[in-house]
């Protein structure tokens, strides 16, 4: 099968076009025929190393964990799916070697769920790690009907998608981005403020009693403010800065694979309450310039790759 391996860490330059072995399936795994898959900031990470002191690498590896395609085979015990079937999921193992980035990965079942038939395998393949992350960092800091939830980072990938499922359970959502990027958070139906100086009074003049939930998917040390903007009682959960764990009830948060909250989010998307923002689609064979895109930090939605 044709694949994007990496022999080595390093820059975007590591990734190449190779010819691999079809991958093996477990018991409880299914044969993706890759239809598309998505660049996530992670990625990059963990091409460099970034992630060797807590996931063995197997090289030649084959990047990426997100995926939407067609179920080609299945493992001797995996009821849930068929031949055929189309699914997507967040394709993390316990080591870093077999990702998706190539025309088949082998996935286990519990990475997996029935792709949505509101999105197309390019947009299904946007959602399952950031999705996840957002839709996994909701719950845990509780957020129900009624309250008041910042979003930090409210536009980019985690963002956008925590801004939709935060209103799914009838929130109120206040969102920080750049000024280009207000227009985009209204449209998603955040309160939006511009980030930078004198945010807590901009935030504060929007909630004066202070917000329930801080979410923070954005970093620069905004956890260190969130004090000055919780009322009793808040929680804040963060992706990016370990110094949440340090505050009352505060999180610092990992996202899993799931295929019930990938099922969660494909109900969402078929209900019309979750979209996709597809800013870039390549080829298979432009992984490195998709690489160089999400680096770059220039877009605002999902760069995918698409795999004929």
């Amino acid at each position: 099968m044709r694949a994007i391996t990496y022999d080595r860490h390093g820059g975007a330059d590591v990734l190449q076009l190779t010819d691999q072995p079809v991958p093996a399936v477990g018991p409880d795994s299914v044969l993706v025929r890759v239809r598309a898959a998505a660049v996530n900031p992670v990625d990059l990470y963990v091409r460099a190393g970034g992630l060797d002191a807590l996931m063995d690498t197997q090289f030649p590896v084959v990047p990426g964990w997100d995926v939407a395609g067609v179920v080609e085979r299945v493992g001797l015990d995996v009821p849930e799916l068929a031949v055929g079937d189309e699914v997507f999921g967040y394709v993390r193992k316990d080591w870093v070697h077999g990702g998706t980035f190539a025309e088949y990965v082998a996935a286990p079942v519990r990475t997996l769920a029935r792709k949505p038939a509101a999105l197309s395998f390019e947009e299904a393949a946007g959602v399952p790690l950031a999705g996840l992350t957002a839709f996994q960092t909701i719950r845990r800091a509780g957020l129900g009907a009624g309250q008041t939830v910042l979003v930090h980072g409210a536009s980019g990938g985690v963002g956008s998608f925590a801004v939709q499922i935060a209103r799914s359970v009838g929130a109120r959502v206040i969102g920080t981005a750049s000024e280009r990027n207000l227009d985009y958070l209204r449209g998603l139906g955040a309160e939006p403020v511009a980030h930078g100086d004198g945010l807590v009074g901009r935030v504060r003049a929007l909630a004066p009693d202070g917000v329930d939930v801080v979410l923070d998917y954005a970093g620069h040390g905004l956890v260190a403010q969130a004090p000055d903007l919780l009322a009793a009682g808040g929680v804040v959960v963060s992706i990016v800065d370990a110094a949440a764990r340090d505050l009352p009830g505060g999180v610092y948060a990992w996202v899993r694979p799931s295929s019930s909250d990938l099922a969660e989010l494909a109900r969402l998307a078929d209900a019309g309450e979750l979209s996709v923002h597809v800013d870039r689609v390549l080829e298979l064979e432009d992984a490195a310039e998709a690489h160089r895109l999400v680096e770059a930090g220039q877009g605002r939605g999902k760069v995918v790759v698409r795999v004929r």
